[in-house]
């Protein structure tokens, strides 16, 4: 809906039967970095949906049919636990730290397993300072993640979803998603937006004002989610997937207890695609992000984002 890419579904199920199986995927077709075929564009990952390996060999045969008839650069797919390796000419593409932490042991052990210094004192640090907490999905709430998210990826150097992106998703998740906001003396310091599905409880975007990061926003928030992932009976948060260099994310996650494993993403066809200039010219391209005003890097990112899928 945001970026107009077309979601279909693959399946072995008869017409006009319920659906027992099917692999999810969008066709993206960019005029930057091409035509391809992704399960699921901008997710961490996307388990395919079926039950042995006949099934999956059968729908991988219909995709790579698919693929020849379109005419793609490549198909991806992004499996947590699914084992790919035998379908023919699939190859490994990307390799990320995914983490997750069980939610099954009690709420006291989670929180005595949390770094004492960087999870623990960060907590009390906030509630000693009295930030304040507020949660939702209302349109000021969004605006205020918003702004909190084009500063943090000025930081990081990398262009933000567009604002339409976020609207969409609480409009289609309704309240199967929630923002949580940090703030002091009304001042927005830390946001995080959380989805829920099934006994899962999934984080998926993150932001603060690095100035305020030693008042232990970020943890109050993380702790209001674990708290509340416990009370509502989830047996997993998903704390996403980390780029390998990501040093100071994936520090960030294991102080939480989360255990860390290998995301694999595989793919069939062209293994690179990248958005013009962020190949030779990254060095330039980090500059210009770094001094653009936060106005103009979300008009950028609502050109451009698009196209990274």
């Amino acid at each position: 809906m945001t970026y107009g890419y077309q979601p279909f579904v693959l399946t072995t199920s008869p017409p006009g039967l319920e659906l027992t199986n099917g692999v999810v995927a969008c066709c993206v077709n960019s005029r930057l970095t091409g035509r391809r075929l992704v399960s699921l564009p901008f997710s961490d990952h996307c388990e395919p949906l079926v039950d042995n390996l006949e099934q999956l060999r059968c729908i991988w045969e219909a995709l790579r049919a698919e693929w020849k008839r379109n005419g793609w650069k490549y198909i991806e797919i992004r499996p947590v636990d699914t084992d790919l390796s035998g379908l023919p000419g699939l190859t490994k593409s990307e390799s990320f730290w995914l983490h997750r932490l069980d939610m099954q042991p009690a709420l006291e052990d989670l929180f005595r397993r949390f770094h004492k210094d960087c999870v623990r004192r960060k907590i009390r640090r906030a509630e000693r300072e009295g930030l304040s907490y507020e949660e939702g999905r209302s349109e000021p709430i969004l605006e205020k993640f918003y702004g909190l998210l084009v500063l943090t990826r000025r930081r990081q150097l990398t262009l933000p979803p567009p604002l339409a992106w976020f609207r969409n998703l609480v409009a289609c998740m309704g309240d199967l998603l929630k923002i949580r906001l940090a703030s002091k003396n009304g001042e927005p310091l830390a946001g995080i937006l959380t989805l829920s599905y099934k006994t899962t409880l999934v984080y998926k975007y993150g932001c603060s004002d690095s100035v305020f990061n030693r008042l232990g926003g970020n943890q109050l928030l993380f702790w209001k989610a674990v708290q509340e992932a416990k009370l509502s009976g989830f047996r997993e948060l998903d704390m996403g997937r980390s780029d390998w260099g990501a040093l100071g994310l994936i520090r960030f996650k294991n102080h939480w207890g989360a255990a860390p494993s290998v995301l694999t993403y595989w793919r069939y066809g062209t293994l690179t695609a990248a958005l013009p200039g962020f190949g030779r010219n990254t060095q330039i391209v980090r500059r210009v992000l770094r001094r653009l005003p936060l106005g103009f890097l979300a008009r950028a990112g609502t050109l451009l984002y698009k196209h990274a899928a």
